[in-house]
């Protein structure tokens, strides 16, 4: 027995120290994988820019994102996009570009910063030719800034129109027996509809059409200055349903040809004056932003911070804002002399009411030493635009979403559904009338229920008395814009709630004006973590996500997703757009 015990004790410790070995081999070949040796361009470079792919405000590397095909290992961010393109501009070794657009994952927002840098790159005379097998309407916005278009020749172009749709659960819940409880302020506050309603409120219906109808009319108008068309015709073409297969595209002027792949690698030899079969030298994105030393330097030093996602309370990960996280970056940045201007980028729907004034708060005192820019990405609506009305300026793109200052509050009762539904009881002991308020094993009592729209109430107003402070504005003006309407950038600037129209680089510009920096550099945050955190905080979340999406599909994963948001939602006062937005 006790040499068995001897073995036993050895063979756990020998499989202890085998596992320890494992896991640092296993770091080590996660890092070889993300090392950054420098690739080599060569001549004749095609860049090849794949608009299928989501180009994130900050590239998050993703050491697992070889284990699933769908997912690239080397994406650059949507602002080093635009960078790259700009130095293939002048790069004597890339002589065009090859889009990829048969799909478009980027917001709006992000679509119309991209296009602009196509178009400024194409303004180099050197050629940009765009090919989608089948092409959707996104992916056409950017398509169509290209010298020519191409799609399959049993392909075809998608030409419907726009359209929304939200998912709602009031039947549900009725059937269900569970009571939302539902607190909010402002008329157009639609977050909280599809618990309350079974279709779209009248209010919600009229700002729905008229920014879907901002963003239908913003494509129209970019389709038609670059193929050289009339909006009017292509309004028509989708009320006609006049595209149904790839020869009507062609014939109605929206694709240049009809291609097979080894048509479309003729094609460009053909610009590259090479033969018709050689091989061209295709460059990814990836490999570019390797290679090519295209980040600026100077003397000064311009911070950018990208706030991207739900704004939480807490610490936050790299999908979302957390309000302890941001306080002590940003008072880390206020208090460092060497940087001498901040650029807000915000890309977020917005979230908890007391996370949004937390980070408030601190832009408020930056400002006080330091120029602080804002640059609204797809979307800066609700806490999102709280965080960013105290700027010294706001940038917003045409096709950016933004307002909806207003706020609501979920406490849900399950009572009758635990009672009725499963035969489950509650009952307890109190010391004072209100000691269990909160509890979703009862209803609200009536002055609970005024508690709760008071306190709502009360932080809409603080909402809209930051809104006038920033955009100094009266409050009887900030309330007839708020009401929790959302409003395009486009029609923001018309009301007072942005500056000027631009993305990231038009903000930096003006950070370096207004901070008197002729030449600068510029320093991301959050700061990339490195090779061990990404992986611990990466591995399940790649994994089991990418899992979830193969077994039950992309459509039924975006309403997991919109069921996991309700669930945040209840207990805190939120300020946030609806909780998903379908938009096609």
């Amino acid at each position: 027995m006790k040499s068995f015990f001897k073995s036993f004790f050895a063979a756990l410790l020998a499989m202890f120290v085998f596992c320890i070995l494992g896991f640092f081999i296993f770091i080590g070949l996660i890092a070889s994988l993300s090392s950054t040796e420098k690739p080599t361009i060569g001549e004749n470079g095609v860049l090849v820019l794949d608009m299928t792919n989501t180009y994130k405000e900050q590239a998050i590397e993703n050491p697992f994102a070889f284990l699933n095909k769908a997912e690239e290992i080397d994406v650059p961010s949507l602002y080093n996009v635009q960078r790259l393109l700009k130095h293939a501009k002048n790069d004597a070794n890339i002589k065009g570009v090859y889009m990829l657009c048969a799909n478009n994952p980027n917001g709006y927002g992000a679509s119309e910063e991209l296009r602009r840098a196509i178009l400024d790159f194409k303004a180099s005379g050197k050629f940009v030719i765009a090919f989608g097998e089948t092409i959707t309407q996104k992916g056409y916005y950017l398509g169509a800034a290209a010298d020519k278009v191409y799609c399959h020749p049993q392909g075809g172009l998608d030409w419907s129109g726009y359209s929304t749709s939200m998912l709602y659960l009031k039947g549900m819940l009725d059937k269900l027996e569970i009571q939302p409880q539902i607190f909010y302020a402002g008329k157009f506050k639609s977050a909280t509809e599809p618990l309350r309603e079974t279709q779209m409120t009248e209010a919600n219906r009229l700002q729905t059409g008229i920014w879907l109808g901002d963003l239908y009319n913003q494509f129209l108008k970019a389709v038609a200055d670059t193929r050289k068309m009339d909006t009017a015709n292509l309004r028509a073409l989708a009320m006609n349903g006049s595209i149904q297969t790839a020869n009507d595209a062609l014939k109605n002027h929206l694709v240049d040809g009809l291609l097979y792949d080894d048509q479309l690698k003729a094609e460009i030899n053909q610009r590259l004056k090479a033969e018709k079969n050689a091989k061209i030298n295709f460059v990814s994105l990836g490999d570019y932003e390797k290679a090519s030393d295209y980040q600026q330097s100077g003397d000064g030093r311009i911070a950018v911070v990208y706030a991207d996602g739900d704004i939480v309370g807490g610490k936050g990960d790299n999908e979302s804002v957390g309000s302890d996280e941001f306080r002590t970056l940003l008072r880390k940045l206020r208090l460092d002399d060497d940087v001498k201007a901040i650029v807000f980028r915000v890309n977020s729907p917005g979230g908890s009411s007391l996370a949004s004034d937390v980070i408030w708060r601190e832009i408020s005192l930056t400002r006080k030493s330091k120029p602080v820019i804002v640059s609204m990405g797809d979307m800066a609506a609700s806490g999102g635009y709280y965080i960013a009305c105290n700027a010294d300026s706001v940038f917003a793109n045409e096709g950016t979403l933004t307002g909806s200052i207003g706020v609501f509050s979920i406490l849900p009762n399950f009572q009758p559904f635990f009672k009725n539904k499963l035969g489950i009881t509650f009952d307890g002991v109190k010391t004072a009338p209100y000691a269990d308020m909160g509890n979703t094993n009862r209803a609200l009592t009536e002055p609970e229920k005024r508690f709760l729209q008071n306190g709502v109430d009360s932080i809409y107003h603080t909402f809209k008395s930051r809104v006038a402070e920033g955009r100094k504005k009266d409050m009887e003006y900030v309330d007839s814009i708020a009401q929790g309407r959302v409003w395009t950038g486009s029609r923001a600037i018309t009301v007072g709630l942005v500056d000027k129209i631009g993305g990231l680089q038009d903000a930096i510009l003006c950070a370096a004006r207004m901070s008197k920096l002729s030449s600068y550099k510029l320093r991301e945050y959050p700061e990339k973590k490195n090779i061990l955190e990404q992986v611990m905080e990466n591995y399940q979340k790649s994994v089991s996500s990418s899992l979830v999406k193969s077994e039950i599909g992309e459509k039924e994963y975006q309403l997991l997703q919109q069921v996991k948001q309700v669930r945040q939602m209840v207990g805190e006062p939120q300020s946030r757009l609806p909780f998903y937005l379908n938009q096609q």
